[in-house]
């Protein structure tokens, strides 16, 4: 299998659970060194966002994220994101999250990449 570099790689969500906070308005521009990835991301209800993720040999990412919404609030949780390579040798990412704060509830997103 490919190994997958995140360096350099910008994503949009597609599709979100209704609890989840990113929108299609959100943008991830990802970091990568060795096993390493981080990434900020920011726009629709996010002001500002980190992701900090450690990268398998099969190009999953376990990662821990936290954000400052639009209502002023700190938000935080925790993501496992699968790596799908599309037709076009672009990346589509399905992840699975839960809050590690309020109300600590699970969800799903995909987030695409795009070319800026």
């Amino acid at each position: 299998m490919e190994i997958i570099n995140y360096n350099g790689k910008t994503f949009r969500t597609i599709k979100n659970t209704k609890n989840g906070e990113v929108t299609q308005e959100t943008i991830f521009h990802y970091n990568q060194e060795g096993n390493r990835v981080w990434a900020e991301y920011a726009g629709g209800g996010i002001l500002v966002g980190h992701l900090i993720a450690l990268v398998d040999e099969a190009g999953n990412l376990d990662m821990r994220y936290q954000h400052i919404n639009d209502k002023n609030e700190l938000m935080t949780g925790i993501c496992k994101s699968r790596p799908e390579k599309q037709e076009d040798g672009r990346l589509r990412m399905h992840e699975e999250w839960e809050w590690t704060c309020k109300d600590h509830s699970k969800g799903w997103s995909i987030i695409e990449e795009i070319e800026i």
